[in-house]
């Protein structure tokens, strides 16, 4: 009972739709559910899940990512013989569903999103090795920094270098809609190897207008498996997947998921001055890792996703 106690429980109703449906998905599937049921007697890696189910990995990475997606398991790295494995276990203990506690919420504003293609950079700087790919081809050949100048750049779904810049231009407008109680970036990025190495260091620079904010550490760049939404066409021997990363600016500073990295706010950015602002992934020569880095799109790795900006209001 005392182990239960620690588990978190969740609250959902009809005031997060998204919050809400994403945890419905999550039981939803039989699977899934039978799933749970083994995490509660023990943690287990996901190789050892799908050995148990008979599953190829491939599947069992697919409902992991559900229910990791819905807040119900945690997975965390694992050292092992063979590389790192991912363990799971259950986060949570309860969930609540309040059908009508929505009623008392009606006035607070809704979140507002724009999704941007990572193919949709304003500007970057290249050095190879390097690449750039859609979902159905290499958009030019590898080593290269012609291809990310190409027209066609803006069709990529997973674009790699070695050093350098990518940088996006965001509409601010829906900053200005409402006082914003967060703005999230989410977006799933590794490092860069040949072919890959799961255990190949990378120190990545985030930037807003041109401010270093944070310079987080990706661990590796992750192949071993395929990548849960990777083209069928894209080599088992090159990246796989990333590390999904979660940066958020509230009035009290900036947070990397979730760890205080930067008192910088909306206003000391300068990201209400103006129609845009930039948003800027860097590897630098003065970084201590320089490993490069592969920044995911729709279409690759484990996250169906491009880079999100999520905008939160005040009631």
């Amino acid at each position: 009972m005392e182990e239960i106690k620690k588990k978190k429980e969740i609250f959902l109703d009809l005031s997060d739709t998204e919050k809400t449906a994403r945890v419905c998905k999550a039981l939803s599937s039989e699977t899934r559910l039978e799933i749970l049921k083994k995490l509660v007697e023990k943690a287990m890696t996901i190789s050892e899940l799908a050995d148990t189910f008979y599953m190829p990995m491939s599947s069992m990475c697919l409902h992991i990512k559900t229910l990791k997606e819905a807040d119900l398991i945690s997975v965390i790295p694992k050292p092992g013989l063979r590389g790192s494995q991912k363990l799971c276990g259950i986060k949570a203990a309860n969930i609540n569903f309040d059908v009508f506690s929505h009623i008392d919420n009606t006035s607070q504003k809704p979140p507002a999103y724009i999704y941007m293609p990572v193919g949709h950079y304003s500007a970057c700087q290249v050095h190879p090795p390097c690449g750039i790919a859609s979902s159905m081809a290499y958009l030019y050949q590898e080593d290269t920094p012609y291809g990310f100048y190409s027209p066609n750049h803006t069709d990529a779904s997973l674009l790699w270098l070695t050093k350098g810049f990518l940088e996006y231009q965001f509409p601010n407008f829906a900053l200005t809609q409402g006082t914003p109680s967060l703005v999230e970036f989410s977006f799933e990025i590794c490092s860069e190897a040949p072919g890959y190495n799961n255990n190949w260091p990378s120190d990545i620079t985030l930037e807003i207008n041109h401010i270093p904010v944070t310079t987080f550490m990706t661990k590796g760049d992750y192949g071993g498996r395929k990548g849960i939404y990777n083209p069928s066409w894209w080599s088992e021997s090159n990246t796989q997947f990333g590390e999904y990363k979660r940066f958020g600016i509230t009035p009290e500073g900036c947070y990397m998921n979730e760890k205080k990295v930067s008192s910088h706010t909306l206003n000391s950015l300068g990201m209400l001055t103006g129609y845009c602002f930039t948003f800027t992934l860097k590897v630098s020569e003065t970084n201590q890792h320089i490993g490069g880095m592969n920044l995911f799109g729709k279409h690759f790795g484990d996250y169906n996703q491009d880079i999100i900006m999520k905008v939160e209001y005040h009631d």
